[in-house]
């Protein structure tokens, strides 16, 4: 009797501690879905801010839309309208027949020659409304840019002004760029008038309001295929190395001719990939920083973080930048290696610069977040390492309203 009791005690103590257990798992996993649950509404929350207030009504001049039609230029287009003789049916398709690709919609006379005579080509995307930010990368990158540009019905003729508007204003970052477009076969671009500004050098390209209010309820609704860009841009560019970057992400001054001594001197790597320290600057800052120190001084004054730190530490959070700082400011006036980066995470979205047979990015993946992971989660890059001095440092102003 007295045996079978002690039994029952045994087993009795043992199912508690198996239902403690598997409370405490159960509220550990309940707790890591919902971190993870924030953190993807979070990132997604705040990479779709309330826009600035935009009045988007046709403008007076503009002729009726004949959407879907296919619609053609007049003969009369001039020399200064790279992109006014483009044909509109043909563009490739993409895998899934959703989107046009124009290759080489428009190409600066010494694009060819700068990347014939340069390692890495900066390889960027934009829809029409972030587009001016083009102009901030190519006032501190010297070498070739490869720029590809969604559009939808009206914003082509945007897209034609703020090329027309380059090629005669500024024809020294217009020489270097290649300039390539996609549009939905849903809503594909129709060419229209051009805006007045296009040919005035003292305006400002893409002023606001611009955009048929149906073109922005249409953009509204339907998601950027920002995978299709990357892939467009990287594929267009013709140096051995690619630096793949989103057009708000400005490098700092001199780093197209940093990076091509140090990849000119670096060892042979097919499969090695070198991460570039990426940080966001406050408002406040009115002069981008032009040394490692400046930069550390920036973030000890809370104007300098890492970049999604705030959104999504994840992002950048294996490149270590904690260690990347604690070396010190300038110690060498050459770019180099700083560490290896180790310790992998699954949502890593480094801006890395690495050769062109680096894996493409998956096109299945539409819309805002989580899209450049699909690349590097491919894991076929054996290894990745931090880029830190002088130079290769890029900067991305948070915004405000």
């Amino acid at each position: 009797m007295g045996y079978s009791v002690v039994k029952r005690s045994i087993i009795k103590g043992r199912r508690d501690k198996i239902w403690n257990w598997r409370c405490r798992w159960s509220i550990v996993t309940i707790a890591a879905i919902a971190l993870i649950f924030y953190n993807a509404v979070a990132n997604i929350w705040l990479l779709h801010p309330t826009a600035c207030p935009v009045i988007s009504t046709a403008s007076p001049s503009d002729p009726p839309s004949c959407e879907p039609c296919i619609d053609t230029v007049p003969n009369s287009a001039i020399d200064d309208d790279p992109i006014a003789k483009l044909d509109l049916r043909l563009g490739r398709w993409d895998g899934s027949r959703s989107y046009r690709l124009f290759d080489y919609a428009a190409v600066g006379e010494l694009y060819s020659e700068v990347s014939s005579n340069s390692k890495v080509c900066l390889a960027t995307q934009s829809s029409i409304e972030r587009l001016h930010e083009l102009l901030r990368i190519a006032a501190h990158w010297t070498g070739p840019i490869s720029v590809a540009v969604f559009v939808a019905g009206d914003e082509l003729r945007l897209l034609r002004a703020f090329t027309t508007w380059l090629f005669r204003c500024q024809p020294e970052i217009y020489s270097r760029v290649a300039l390539h477009i996609a549009t939905p076969a849903e809503r594909p671009g129709v060419h229209g008038v051009v805006p007045s500004w296009a040919r005035d050098c003292r305006s400002k390209p893409l002023p606001p309001g611009e955009r048929r209010a149906d073109t922005v309820a249409w953009r509204a609704r339907h998601p950027y295929p920002q995978n299709h860009m990357r892939n467009q841009a990287r594929k267009n560019c013709h140096t051995s190395y690619v630096f793949l970057v989103d057009v708000d992400i400005v490098p700092s001054k001199g780093m197209a001719a940093s990076l091509d001594k140090f990849l000119t001197t670096a060892p042979k790597c097919s499969l090695c990939a070198y991460v570039v320290p990426t940080y966001e600057l406050d408002k406040r800052v009115a002069t981008f920083p032009s040394s490692k120190s400046e930069l550390l001084r920036l973030s000890r004054n809370k104007l300098a973080i890492p970049f999604h730190r705030k959104v999504f530490i994840y992002n950048q959070y294996a490149s270590n930048f904690s260690r990347w700082e604690a070396s010190g400011g300038n110690e060498t006036s050459e770019t180099h290696i700083s560490h290896n980066v180790t310790n992998f995470e699954l949502l890593y979205e480094p801006f890395y610069v690495a050769p062109d047979t680096v894996p493409a990015h998956d096109e299945r993946f539409l819309g805002y977040g989580f899209t450049r992971n699909t690349q590097t989660s491919k894991k076929q890059l054996k290894a990745t390492a931090a880029l830190m001095l002088r130079t290769p440092m890029m900067y991305r102003k948070i915004r405000a309203c």
